[in-house]
């Protein structure tokens, strides 16, 4: 995994890259987290969908509010860009639509929306 640092609006964050899956389980998020806080000062991730379990998207496999919570306990914040419109279960489209309208996780369609929604 490769960890890059940025700033946008005085604001940190890193942007997580990788060949292989980065997010698979609640311990690689906050091993995530930490090499974020340790090594680049910040606790804002962006990260591509792509790099997330595609458990984590089924929300009855539970990994989706085992790793938030994790994230969030620890003060993360996190931003996942892809595409979400394949995705046809309404409780998953209402957890993106009230996530968004929070302040700590956000599901966007690219990069620069995520670099938006974490840096405000």
């Amino acid at each position: 995994m490769i960890l890059k640092k940025f700033e946008n609006n005085g604001i940190c964050y890193v942007l997580a890259d990788s060949e292989n899956t980065v997010i698979t389980n609640a311990q690689s998020a906050v091993d995530l987290l930490m090499s974020a806080k340790y090594d680049f000062d910040t606790k804002n991730i962006i990260i591509s969908k792509e790099l997330v379990a595609d458990d984590f998207f089924i929300l009855s496999t539970g990994l989706a509010g085992e790793i938030l919570q994790k994230l969030v306990n620890y003060g993360g914040r996190i931003a996942i860009y892809g595409d979400y419109s394949h995705y046809t279960s309404k409780p998953l489209k209402d957890f993106i639509y009230e996530s968004n309208n929070g302040k700590d996780v956000f599901f966007v369609s690219s990069r620069e929306e995520a670099v938006k929604m974490i840096t405000k």
